[in-house]
């Protein structure tokens, strides 16, 4: 039959799927498959909106903290705050899961259960981001929201050695001369000449500075490690089991802490509707730091920092009636100079 014999001639022909466009050449004669183009563009997209919605949570979350103060402390108790701020990434990334399963149906990489082999790394990043959130608080004791964001840079710094330490990954002289440039902007940008002190922020803040952008690079890296240690598993099953062990320590710290203030004054005493959007922010925040780090790096993180610091300036000239100076300018110029020279000493792959 006719159908038989085109059948038959069909199965002599190379097979093709149907669905892909036909390869086009680009411009040095080089083939261009047009759904792999469509697919890095896409690609692209999903980072860059990770990484402006990164710096904008970012911008904002010293902002909220600053804000959240009252005559110069906190009126609530901020353990109960982080634990929030942990129960509400748990319950957005089982919302995601939810709707993971009602479109794909529950499959190997996007179960729930799990084995303790995979879930017993996940408490080492926890207890570490438990440590720096909670440090990120009572640093506000000694910073302003702008100079919180520039001590915060000296991320790059830590995550940039670990990166080395840890992943084996080699750094350029460019970038070595980038992290030099990194400290002398920092430090510039905290010089006071209104007063007997040479820096503006105490040794006390520069301590805890410090002791953040070390926690925070180490457990960047680390969960980093851990997610694209299996990069088919579902991203929100691997933030699930975090933020699981996120708020078992939080549980810790607010029984340890803060144990006589909840039980005597309530949970939520002290509570405003900046610390809810505080919360929420935090929340989303962690959130976009673990989109970025499955699909991005965790140098696209502080690549956000840097340039969150400033969008804070010029918010906080509004709301804190936060004065620019020369150090401080000069400061931040170096240290977008740095993260510059950073990103483009890059090794290529």
């Amino acid at each position: 039959m006719e159908y038989m014999k085109i059948k038959d001639e069909s199965k002599d022909e190379d097979p093709k799927d149907i669905e892909d466009p036909p390869p086009r050449s680009g411009s040095e004669g080089i083939i261009i498959n047009p759904k792999t183009a469509i697919r890095n563009g896409s690609e692209w997209k999903r980072k860059s909106l990770v990484t402006i919605a990164l710096t904008v949570l970012t911008s904002s979350q010293g902002i909220l903290i600053a804000w959240s103060k009252r005559a110069g402390k906190y009126d609530y108790s901020v353990t109960s705050a982080n634990f929030l701020v942990e129960t509400l990434k748990c319950a957005l990334s089982l919302i995601a899961l939810l709707r993971t399963w009602k479109r794909e149906g529950i499959t190997e990489d996007n179960k729930l259960s799990t084995t303790w082999d995979e879930v017993k790394v996940y408490p080492i990043p926890a207890v570490l981001y438990l440590v720096k959130n909670l440090l990120q608080y009572y640093i506000f004791f000694y910073v302003d929201a702008p100079s919180y964001q520039i001590l915060k840079n000296l991320n790059i710094i830590s995550t940039g050695v670990l990166y080395r330490i840890i992943l084996n990954r080699k750094l350029t002289e460019i970038q070595w001369s980038a992290y030099i440039l990194l400290s002398v902007g920092c430090t510039t940008a905290q010089l006071n000449s209104s007063s007997d002190h040479v820096l503006q922020t105490p040794i006390q803040g520069w301590f805890m500075a410090i002791i953040m952008a070390l926690l925070s690079g180490f457990a960047g890296v680390y969960t980093e490690l851990i997610i694209k240690k299996r990069p088919s598993r579902n991203i929100n099953v691997q933030n699930f089991w975090l933020y699981i062990f996120g708020m078992i320590f939080n549980v810790g710290a607010m029984l340890t802490q803060d144990y006589d203030e909840i039980m005597n004054k309530g949970f939520f005493h002290g509570y405003s509707a900046i610390t809810v959007c505080m919360i929420i922010n935090h929340a989303l925040s962690g959130i976009a730091v673990s989109m970025v780090m499955k699909y991005a790096d965790n140098i696209v993180k502080v690549y956000s920092t840097s340039v969150a610091m400033l969008l804070t300036a010029a918010v906080s000239m509004f709301l804190f009636q936060f004065r620019l100076t020369l150090p401080f300018v000069l400061g931040s110029t170096v240290v977008s100079v740095s993260v510059y020279l950073h990103s483009k000493g890059k090794v290529p792959r």
